[in-house]
């Protein structure tokens, strides 16, 4: 007789988060479960299902507090949970995570996971603040285990009082999803995009290029990182900023900062693209000036290439390099910090080599997705994850 299949919900606010678990949701798959995406409608959702081969509920989130749709949302993902009888929910996102351990916990789902996957209120004040520290306190208290993607974000939940440590559960050293190695090798194929990438930017005049991949928006830091390079220019020739990545109208930045963008001829804007590795290969140091994150994968993603970081000393982004070794650690909203950091590597040439080779290696051993799928796994099947 056949066992049954542990049916598993895993939950996003929105369809582009859902590339936040690529190739995690294959691998349970494979690993025997019956998989179900909760996520709300978007583009290159059905994409991700396909490769993934997992089945999908599309229930419209809002990422903002709505309480009216909110309520709604929950009605919706209540009754689907009473259809499915699912063994296993793991939500993660502030909305997707509120909204799906209070569903789980109604239906009685056996066992509810809540991925923390950041705190948005570390740079949230007054009011906002109180509510979205009583959400995710009413997730956490919902939920059996609390994944936390970082090392200093379990920190955070436990000093807020959010949550407690035995609640809590780590996968490794951090991330939610690690890397799929195999993707960051330097191969002709990538040698070839590269230079494509250098021709089109005419980026063979740079003697030095600075990069920053990932939204656009104040919460990244983009003000200190424009006010930083304009100040290298001054003393530097032939730099350059390639900024790889969206501007966002949510939390977007000044249009002050924007002007400074658009009319500085060295700073590149790129947009957003699908594959962001062969920009990690024409950079000379990754500056991730972020003032809060979960986890920080562009950090990690840049030095997979053996390309050294710059970020700041905050929750999430400190956990994702070695002071010293592997890339910089700088106060967070500092110019002069970031600009001092970026000078360092601009007059030391062989600074980005030893430091990028040191951090390509400790990425290799640390984070390859498959110690976090394994740890997964292993949560889901004993309820927790060997240390």
């Amino acid at each position: 007789m056949v066992e049954n299949k542990k049916k598993v919900i895993h939950m996003v606010t929105s369809s582009g988060s859902v590339n936040l678990m690529k190739g995690q949701l294959n691998y349970l798959v494979k690993a025997g479960y019956d998989v179900t995406v909760v996520t709300s409608p978007g583009a290159g959702l059905y994409e991700a299902i396909r490769r993934e081969n997992v089945k999908l509920k599309e229930i419209k989130m809002e990422r903002t507090i709505h309480p009216l749709k909110d309520f709604f949302a929950l009605i919706k993902i209540i009754f689907f949970f009473l259809k499915v009888k699912p063994d296993i929910c793991n939500a993660g996102t502030p909305k997707a995570g509120l909204l799906g351990m209070i569903a789980a916990k109604i239906t009685r789902v056996p066992f509810k996971v809540y991925t923390v996957r950041g705190m948005p209120l570390e740079s949230t004040r007054g009011i906002k603040r109180r509510i979205l520290m009583k959400t995710e306190k009413i997730a956490c208290m919902c939920a059996d285990k609390v994944v936390c993607i970082s090392p200093s974000l379990r920190e955070a939940l436990i000093k807020y009082k959010i949550t407690y440590y035995e609640k809590t559960v780590l996968f490794g050293k951090g991330s939610s999803n690690g890397l799929q190695l195999s993707n960051y090798k330097f191969t002709n194929e990538m040698a070839e995009k590269i230079n494509e990438i250098r021709t089109q930017h005419k980026l063979n005049k740079y003697n030095f290029i600075v990069g920053s991949v990932g939204r656009i928006n104040k919460d990244k830091g983009i003000k200190e990182a424009i006010l930083a390079f304009e100040n290298l220019q001054k003393k530097c020739d032939n730099v350059c900023l390639i900024l790889v990545g969206v501007k966002e109208k949510n939390n977007a930045i000044s249009n002050e900062i924007n002007d400074r963008i658009v009319n500085n001829p060295d700073i590149i804007e790129v947009g957003k693209v699908k594959n962001p590795i062969p920009y990690y290969y024409l950079m000379d140091v990754l500056i991730f000036p972020t003032y809060r994150e979960g986890f920080g994968n562009v950090s990690i993603e840049a030095q997979a290439t053996g390309t050294p970081v710059i970020t700041t000393n905050v929750t999430g982004a400190k956990d994702t390099i070695i002071p010293n070794e592997t890339g910089y650690l700088i106060d967070v909203r500092s110019v002069a910090s970031l600009e001092n950091a970026i000078t360092e590597f601009i007059e030391n040439p062989d600074l980005s080599e030893r430091l990028g080779g040191k951090g390509k290696e400790w990425v290799s051993q640390n984070f390859n997705s498959e110690l976090i799928w394994n740890n997964l796994n292993e949560l889901y099947k004993n309820g927790t994850v060997s240390k």
